[in-house]
C-alpha cells in the first residue's frame, strides 16, 4: 500500500534542504571507488585500515598537481606495508638518488670514525688547506658534516652555469671533483653559517678515499671506496642494485650520484631507522654516530650529519620553506631527501619508513609532501 504522506514529509523538509545549501551545507564530493589494482598494493601487514591506506597511496599517483609518483614502498615495523609503481618502472628498476646519496656519504664517514681513521673534531684532512695562513685550516670534519664550513658555494644558480654544483659535476671541476670543490675560499668563518652544498659531499668522499688508501690511482681509489662500501654496508643490508658513480679521479660522487631500487632505498631507511643495526642484527656503525646524523646542526636546526631533521625553523624564521612537516609528524622524523622529489622519510617513533620516488618541480613538491605526510599520519606514535 502507498504511503500517502511521503509526498508532504518531503515538502516538510524542503526548507531545511535549502538551507543548508544556502549555508554551504553540501557534502564533499565522493571519491570515486579504488580499482583492485589500487587496493592489491597494500600488504597484510599494513598495520592501518587498508582501503584508507591504498586511497592515500592513490592520491600519491593520481592526484593532479603532484608531480610525477614513480614508486612507493612503505614499511610499518619491518614489514612491507604497500608498494606501488607507475607504467614503465618496477622493483627491479634502479632509480637516481640525487642527493639522497649525501645520507649513504655521512655514514661512510661514520665507519671510517669508527674505525679509527677519522676524528670529527680534528681539522679535516685535507693537505690543500693546511699551508701556512690558510684559514681553510680550521674547518673541522664536523663541520662538513654539518654544512657549515664556510666554504663558498652557490648550489642553484640562475643561469644554471652559476651553480657551483652545476661547475662541479658538468663544467670545469667535472673530471677531479674534489679538487675544485676544495680549492674555493672562505665566504663566512668556519661553523657560522649553514649553506646547504653537494661539493661539500664530494670533500667528504674524498677524505674517505684517502683514508682507505694513499694511491692517487683512479682505479685503485675507485676500488678502495666501492669495496668498503659493498663489503661493510651494501652487502649486509642486502642493497644488491646499488651502484655509485665515480669521477676520473676516483673518487665517489657522494653528493648526488647514486643508484638503486626503491626497496634498496627502504632497506637503508630501515638500517637508520634501526641505529645502524643489519637485518641480523650485526651493528654495521656505532648507534651514537646515527644519534649524531639525526641531531640538529648548532647552525641548521633543520638539518644534522648530511641528513634532514623535522625539526621547527624557529617563530623568527617560519615554516614556509621547511622541507619536511614539522607541524604534521614528530621531532624525530628524518629524511633523505634528493632533487625533483626523491624522499626517504624514515619516522621511528611511528615505526615507519616511506620511500616516495619520482618527479615534481619545485612548485609540485609541497602539496606532494603533504600527500606523504597523510600516509605517514595513519600510524600513531607508539
Amino acid at each position: 500500500m502507498t504511503d500517502r504522506k511521503t509526498p508532504f514529509r518531503f515538502a516538510a523538509a524542503l526548507p531545511l534542504i535549502a538551507l543548508l545549501a544556502a549555508c554551504g551545507g553540501s557534502a564533499d564530493p565522493v571519491p570515486p571507488p579504488l580499482s583492485d589494482e589500487a587496493l592489491a598494493v597494500v600488504t597484510d601487514k599494513a598495520g592501518a585500515p587498508k582501503d584508507q591506506l591504498a586511497r592515500q597511496i592513490d592520491d600519491l599517483f593520481t592526484k593532479d598537481g603532484l608531480g610525477e609518483t614513480r614508486a612507493v614502498v612503505l614499511m610499518v615495523n619491518g614489514e612491507i606495508a604497500a608498494e606501488r609503481y607507475s607504467d614503465g618502472y618496477d622493483a627491479s628498476t634502479r632509480m637516481i638518488s640525487w642527493s639522497m646519496a649525501k645520507t649513504i656519504t655521512a655514514v661512510l664517514i661514520g665507519m671510517l670514525v669508527a674505525d679509527g681513521k677519522l676524528n670529527v673534531d680534528e681539522p679535516a684532512p685535507i693537505a690543500l688547506w693546511q699551508r701556512p695562513g690558510d684559514p681553510r685550516a680550521e674547518i673541522t670534519l664536523r663541520q662538513l658534516l654539518h654544512m657549515n664550513s664556510g666554504l663558498r658555494h652557490t648550489e642553484a644558480g640562475d643561469p644554471p652555469y652559476d651553480s657551483s654544483e652545476v661547475r662541479m659535476l658538468f663544467l670545469d671541476g667535472r673530471d677531479d671533483m674534489a679538487r675544485w670543490a676544495k680549492e674555493q675560499p672562505l665566504e663566512a668563518e668556519p661553523g657560522e653559517k649553514f649553506e646547504y652544498s653537494s661539493n661539500t659531499t664530494v670533500i667528504l668522499a674524498d677524505i674517505a678515499a684517502s683514508a682507505l688508501t694513499q694511491s692517487d690511482d683512479p682505479d685503485t681509489r675507485r676500488s678502495a671506496v666501492d669495496d668498503y662500501l659493498k663489503e661493510r654496508l651494501f652487502e649486509p643490508l642486502g642493497m644488491s642494485s646499488m651502484v655509485a658513480e665515480y669521477d676520473a679521479s676516483g673518487t665517489l660522487i657522494g653528493g648526488s650520484l647514486m643508484h638503486a631500487t626503491a626497496r634498496d632505498w627502504a632497506k637503508f631507511g630501515e638500517f637508520l631507522r634501526g641505529k645502524g643495526r643489519s637485518p641480523d642484527g650485526e651493528q654495521l656503525v656505532p648507534r651514537r654516530w646515527i644519534s649524531a646524523m639525526v641531531e640538529p646542526s648548532p647552525t641548521a636546526p633543520q638539518y644534522g650529519f648530511q641528513t634532514w631533521l623535522n625539526r621547527p625553523l624557529g617563530a623568527d624564521v617560519g615554516e614556509a620553506s621547511h622541507p619536511l612537516f614539522p607541524e604534521r609528524a614528530p621531532a624525530s622524523l628524518f629524511s633523505l631527501i634528493g632533487h625533483m622529489g626523491q624522499y626517504v622519510l624514515v619516522s621511528p617513533d611511528q615505526g615507519v619508513t616511506l620511500v616516495r620516488l619520482g618527479h615534481s618541480t619545485s612548485t609540485e613538491r609541497p602539496p606532494m609532501l603533504q600527500e606523504t605526510a597523510d600516509v605517514i599520519a595513519l600510524y600513531p606514535a607508539r
